[in-house]
């Protein structure tokens, strides 16, 4: 058995190093670590493992995270790519290796060990928009600015708030995911249709999503949901319904289905005179731009109003919670909750500020205590499904004075902060579940 290791490469905003162990049975295996810039404290974040015949198994680290383990199971992630450059820099083979010990190692690469289904060896389009999409795609994949922010506390106000005996709202900040992006789509796997949150270890997720970080706070006053779908009116007169089925039958069965439909809409219509005086009435009143008919018989024409469904309504949520620290820590702990709001809806920048990136997304639960002690989905209280924060507003006096603690903290004496939020998708009738309406749902 031999070893070779890779040098630390960057990948978004983290460091990582393969280490290639061969085997004398000629299987070998690649685990890939987390590391700091200069390759120190390691963490393991994936093996990749291929026997003697080539079957390759790829596990996953405890320390990996969710966006790791999504990147590294991903042959066309960036990722996925520093892996198979890893794997290949250990040389641990030498600089000659064999055609059996390139496809080897091409696997354990996270690849097929065919160079033609190499992501590296394909022939991309290098003008038009093919290269434009593509440069556009590097940079969204090469990570944020230097400096931003990927990870926050799990904070919790007040200090001494009793989560295990009371009801709470718990807000997990999530990374965003688009939903036509890789890792939005991936079928067979994780997936953020629908945008439905769970609980993962008593925290609220949104499944294909990475959690970055919690803010626990007691249930405030005030709090209501709004549940809406758009109907709208819409006219269909005489006229309009006969071309409507014309035009149907035109595109259904041809010009011949449409002669003999206006023929019939002729006839239905004439039997009682209706259609050519509709007729008459709507070219006269188109043409004159004046209700000729109304003003000389009193009547108009029946546009059979009815009103129709034309699409769901996306909801939204306020929530106003007063801060009052009692002493130095919760004062920073206060101080911490409005940045961590404050900071994670900022506009995110890409590494070379090309682009413009969504702010972090929010996982919202009203949580209850359960028989076992465990935190579970209130039942009385509406659900979520996954929200943006659009707007976030601190009042540092909110009772009139300026006034702050002595000491070194200088804290205000309190603070009012209202967070508005918005759903990312409508909400489905599916969706509730057949619970036997053991919850208000949605």
């Amino acid at each position: 058995m031999a070893e070779t290791t890779s040098k630390p490469s960057k990948v978004g905003n983290n460091y990582y190093k393969t280490t290639v162990t061969t085997n004398a049975d000629r299987s070998l295996s690649s685990t890939t670590f987390r590391t700091d810039s200069k390759g120190n404290n390691p963490v393991s974040v994936q093996t990749t493992s291929v026997d003697k015949n080539g079957k390759a198994t790829q596990t996953f680290g405890t320390g990996a995270t969710a966006a790791e383990k999504k990147g590294f199971a991903d042959p066309k992630s960036p990722e996925g790519q520093a892996l198979s450059q890893q794997v290949e820099s250990a040389k641990p083979y030498g600089n000659s290796p064999t055609a059996e010990q390139k496809a080897q190692l091409g696997k354990a690469g996270g690849g097929s060990g065919n160079a033609a289904t190499n992501p590296t060896a394909e022939n991309p389009s290098t003008t038009g928009t093919g290269a434009t999409s593509e440069a556009l795609n590097k940079e969204f994949k090469a990570g944020d600015k230097e400096g931003t922010r990927t990870k926050y506390e799990d904070l919790v106000y007040p200090l001494d708030l009793a989560a295990s005996h009371q009801d709470i709202v718990k807000f997990s900040i999530l990374k965003y995911v688009p939903s036509l992006s890789e890792a939005g789509q991936q079928k067979g796997g994780v997936s953020t249709s629908g945008r439905i949150i769970t609980l993962e270890d008593g925290k609220p997720i949104v499944k294909g999503s990475e959690r970055l970080g919690t803010i626990t706070l007691p249930i405030p006053s005030g709090i209501s949901d709004g549940n809406s779908a758009r109907w709208q009116d819409q006219e269909l007169g005489q006229v309009m319904e006969a071309a409507a089925a014309a035009a149907k039958s035109l595109f259904e069965g041809g010009p011949d289905a449409a002669a003999a439909t206006a023929t019939e809409q002729i006839q239905d219509k004439t039997g009682g005179g209706d259609l050519p005086t509709a007729v008459s009435s709507f070219l006269l009143d188109t043409a004159t731009g004046t209700p000729v008919q109304a003003r000389t018989y009193g009547v108009a024409n029946n546009n059979n109003l009815e009103v129709l469904f034309s699409g769901p309504g996306l909801r939204s949520f306020s929530f106003t919670f007063m801060f009052y620290p009692r002493e130095p820590d919760e004062a920073i702990r206060v101080r911490k909750i409005i940045r961590a709001f404050k900071q994670s809806m900022s506009v995110k920048r890409s590494a070379n500020s090309l682009l413009l990136k969504a702010p972090h997304t929010f996982a919202i639960s009203y949580l209850t205590p359960g028989d076992n002690g465990q935190m579970k989905i209130h039942p009385y209280l509406n659900k979520f499904k996954e929200c943006a924060l659009t707007n976030c507003n601190v009042e540092y006096t909110p009772d009139g004075t300026y006034m702050t603690y002595g000491g070194a903290e200088k804290s205000m004496t309190s603070y009012r902060m209202t967070l508005s939020f918005a759903e990312l998708e409508p909400i489905f009738d599916d969706e509730y579940g057949d619970d036997g309406d053991a919850s208000v749902g949605y």
